[in-house]
């Protein structure tokens, strides 16, 4: 089957690599002209494990192309996935502007039926407005369905290629049936799709990425209250994990969520319910918390040196919002970097991945380092902020001769307690006991 990608993001490039994987020609288009012609060069413009063998094998098969020329990808494909960027705006709703921009060149543009598929996050009744949006451009029958993604970053080819579920919105039988021939090699599989109305599934991203940011919050509140009783939370997380109503994921304590989906979705469905005179309390409070528990350790460290870091020299290790991405949207590191070089501190940080990302926002403001040890050179203190495996089996005796206070505030819980316990080293974590 011919599909054009309109979008090449991270959702876009993803999911275009992966229906070319699965046998489908594939026209990506992007406005970016400077972007097309890297891709075509097959140079992959984001960091995703695996992601970058997948392309250029597909490339190579001549099953994977790019483009600037919507009209002619249009012309060629029976099937239009948009993959475009829904940004918040200042009052937290979704931004439609791309998506409905592109909508209208659809409709001035298309010459035989499509089926337009909504792969971007979008509020309910998205779907309705870009039907409407291209019906008003033109006579010729089209479908417009919703068909979420469900990507997580440091993960995203793993899930396209052996997704837990394909969700689809679409209450027309035509579009319904060349959306199965599409995930037919997944179907074969075992995976479900599973139908539904094009509403139903557009809240269903929204309800699942709400949900797991509601599930890491409770656990951070769970982490500091267990500090304030002397409970470890290591332990009451297996505790709950073991039991298969919760299972073991996104229980793990740390500084708050991050990233391009779950705060930008959380505001996002509370402002969608605004809209309708309802209150998502829940919501509301896991933003709260989130946001204070993304700098929680600022005020450890503060304590740490007596009130005042005017001049104290802070190793960071991570700057991307989680490991396995070069994401530093929402990322923790951004806050507490903001808030310690306003308290008159100065940061020295390392993150092989995403250092570029973060130049482009901060460039001088903080200094970064070659690799992890470089970074401690004089460091008053160590602030772990990214879970990288790097991170997980230091050398504690070379971090001491490097830095000036054996102070570590891990914001991600690398180190078992019995780790540092004999290192000499004052160590602060999440829900755990304070080694000292």
């Amino acid at each position: 089957m011919n599909i054009t990608i309109v979008g090449t993001g991270y959702v876009g490039l993803v999911t275009g690599t992966t229906l070319a994987e699965l046998g489908n020609n594939v026209f990506c288009v992007d406005i970016d002209a400077e972007k097309v012609e890297t891709m075509k060069k097959g140079i992959v413009p984001i960091y995703e494990p695996g992601l970058e063998e997948m392309f250029l094998r597909n490339i190579q098969a001549q099953r994977l192309f790019f483009t600037t020329d919507l009209k002619k990808a249009l012309d060629q494909s029976e099937v239009i996935y948009l993959a475009l960027p829904t940004p918040p705006g200042e009052d937290g709703s979704a931004d439609l502007s791309y998506v409905l921009n592109v909508a209208n060149n659809i409709g001035d543009m298309m010459t035989a039926y499509k089926v337009i598929v909504n792969k971007s996050t979008v509020p309910v009744g998205t779907a309705d407005i870009v039907r409407e949006t291209i019906a008003a451009k033109t006579d010729i029958p089209f479908d417009v369905v919703s068909n979420p993604e469900f990507l997580r970053e440091g993960f995203a080819v793993e899930d396209s290629m052996n997704p837990a579920r394909v969700v689809v919105g679409s209450e027309s039988e035509r579009a319904k049936e060349i959306m199965a021939k599409i995930y037919q090699p997944f179907t074969n599989t075992g995976i479900p799709i599973i139908f539904m109305d094009e509403k139903s599934s557009e809240l269903t991203k929204y309800a699942a990425n709400s949900f797991l940011a509601v599930k890491i919050t409770f656990m951070n509140e769970i982490a500091n209250y267990c500090e304030k009783v002397g409970a470890d939370v290591d332990k009451v997380r297996l505790g709950m994990g073991s039991d298969d109503r919760i299972g073991h994921r996104f229980l793990f304590p740390g500084i708050g969520y991050g990233g391009s989906c779950f705060p930008k979705d959380v505001k996002a469905l509370i402002k969608s319910g605004k809209k309708e005179n309802f209150d998502f309390q829940i919501l509301e409070a896991t933003e709260n918390v989130n946001q204070a528990q993304k700098v929680i350790l600022v005020s450890e460290i503060e304590k740490y040196f007596g009130g005042n870091l005017q001049g104290k020299k802070i190793a960071l290790w991570g700057l991307a919002f989680k490991a396995n991405t070069d994401d530093i949207r929402e990322a923790s590191s951004l806050d507490n970097i903001k808030i310690l070089l306003e308290k008159g501190a100065s940061i020295n940080a390392y993150d092989a991945i995403a250092e570029e990302n973060v130049r482009k926002i901060l460039g001088d403001k903080i200094s970064y380092a070659p690799d992890m040890y470089s970074a401690l050179e004089n460091a008053d203190c160590l602030l772990i902020a990214t879970e990288w495996s790097e991170f997980k089996n230091p050398n504690f005796s070379l971090m001491a001769e490097k830095m000036n206070h054996k102070a570590i505030f891990d914001g991600r819980n690398m180190f078992a307690l019995e780790q540092v316990e004999d290192s000499g080293f004052y160590y602060k974590s999440i829900g755990r006991k304070t080694v000292e």
